[in-house]
Formats: structure tokens, C-alpha cells, sequence
């Protein structure tokens, strides 16, 4: 199932690619959803720099779900191919709770748009349910495609505040633009 979020930040090109490269941790105390982003590995090579950055959700646990929910399972690593001239990131998510389930992969676009700069974010959500321990195998592949969808709608708004999150971290540390 696709992604997709865009959204305008009033802040130049190079300031928008470098902080969402290299400032993501930064953005943890603007995400009510996130307790922390952890730089995990950083390397970095000709036109670009690779990043592992393990994500941890905020989120609180409903006392229904605590028995099969841990916290270390809200948690997941961002894996980032970063392309300076492309001004692009290539990704993906892995959530090791489900590192057999879930795949997540795609790109961020980040282009100039006018003073400001447009940021693009397309990507593929694909859950396979009957890979689940315990779920019948035809069943799973029948209800795996709403449950991508209804994933897809929580994780929208969630890509929406990233980019709020990071326009209102430029805005701390530069001004308004």
C-alpha cells in the first residue's frame, strides 16, 4: 500500500536537507508520539552519508494490550541512504518486532520551493499477516490489505507532524522564516 505525505517548510533548501539528515534526534521533544531518536551508525561516504537511527515511541500501552505489547516493541530503525546532490534519502523501516511482517521502504524527496522547500515522502507499507505465529495463512492474506490501510492512516498524520516537528526546530534555531 502507498505512503505519501508533502508539505511545504518556510525554511532555505539546505537548511531543510541538513537538519533532516543530521539533526533528526533533535526533533525527538517536538513528536508528543516519540521519547527519543537514537543515532545508531553513521557513515559516511562520497555524495552522501548512510544512517541508522533506531526511533522510540511514547506511546502508551492500553492495559488490554500490555500482556502481548512490551515497550522495546515500540520501537523502530530508520536505515537512510543519503544522496547530497539528489537531495534525497532512500529508506527503510524495519520494526524488529515484526521484522518478518512489515516491510516499509522508500524515498524522501527534498526540493527547493521557492524561499522555502518542498518535502516529498513516497513510500510502500506491505504487511504480510500470515506470516504471524499462530494466524492461518488465508486469512491473513485476506485481511492483511485493510489492515495496511488502516495503518496507512495512522502513520499519514504521523508524517504530517514530522515535518511540523522539523519547521518548528528551524524556527527555534534560526527565526521564523
Amino acid at each position: 500500500m502507498q505512503i505519501s505525505s508533502t508539505a511545504r517548510i518556510a525554511h532555505p533548501l539546505d537548511r531543510v536537507y541538513l537538519a533532516y539528515r543530521d539533526d533528526l534526534p533533535a526533533l525527538a521533544p517536538y513528536l508528543p508520539d516519540v521519547s527519543h531518536i537514537v543515532v545508531d551508525r553513521r557513515t559516511e561516504r562520497d555524495g552522501g552519508v548512510d544512517l541508522l537511527n533506531i526511533w522510540h515511541a511514547s506511546t502508551r500501552i492500553p492495559s488490554v494490550a500490555k500482556a502481548f505489547v512490551r515497550p522495546e516493541m515500540l520501537r523502530w530503525e530508520d536505515h537512510a541512504s543519503w544522496d547530497d546532490a539528489a537531495t534525497l534519502a532512500r529508506w527503510k523501516l524495519i520494526v524488529p518486532a515484526f521484522r518478518n511482517q512489515v516491510t516499509c521502504t522508500g524515498e524522501t524527496r527534498i526540493k527547493a520551493d521557492g524561499a522555502g522547500a518542498r518535502v516529498e515522502l513516497v513510500g510502500d507499507l506491505q504487511i504480510d499477516l500470515s506470516r504471524l505465529p499462530g494466524m492461518n495463512r488465508f486469512v491473513g492474506k485476506r485481511m492483511a490489505p485493510q489492515v495496511e490501510a488502516f495503518i496507512v492512516k495512522l502513520i499519514s498524520p504521523n508524517l504530517q507532524r514530522v515535518n511540523a516537528a522539523l519547521e518548528s526546530y528551524l524556527d527555534d534555531k534560526y527565526g521564523k522564516a
